[in-house]
């Protein structure tokens, strides 16, 4: 009789990978990191372990959109306030202060919903840099091209 096979966390082997998202298309970038940092490219992925390699992405600030998305798309959301809802369009985001968040926004949302797990691999394997530079050297990532476009 054949068995399934779990993996266990004590056997994972995460590796460091390093994305240059510059000219890349958001969502076809984000659906890779997402697919990446789950462990779904592994052939030893198993839903319920944090199997998924460590993403470091840089340039993150000179990402690419397609269509009019820059103008129409906007992010909402409420303060708690009477009357607080804020909404701002992605042109706004990409040229403010924390341009990142505009990726982190598009992997988070094609993670798992309301999931501890997700949350974990969204904070400990995916980290987002604006520029060139990362604190990262030490872990000696590897560079990779996830999307073709």
């Amino acid at each position: 009789m054949q068995k399934c096979f779990v993996q266990k966390p004590a056997n994972v082997k995460a590796e460091w990978l390093l994305v240059d998202a510059e000219n890349q298309v958001l969502g076809r970038l984000a659906s890779q990191i997402a697919k990446v940092i789950r462990g779904k490219h592994k052939p030893t992925f198993t839903p319920h372990a944090n199997d998924g390699d460590r993403v470091i992405v840089i340039n993150a600030d000179k990402i690419r959109v397609t269509g009019k998305k820059l103008q129409q798309n906007r992010f909402r959301w409420h303060t708690g306030y009477p009357g607080g809802i804020k909404e701002r369009s992605w042109n706004a985001i990409l040229n403010g202060n924390h341009p990142e968040r505009l990726l982190y926004k598009a992997i988070e949302r094609m993670m798992p919903k309301e999931s501890p797990l997700a949350r974990e691999q969204l904070s400990k394997n995916l980290h987002i840099f604006a520029g060139a530079e990362h604190p990262h050297a030490g872990q000696q990532p590897r560079p990779v091209v996830l999307s073709k476009s």
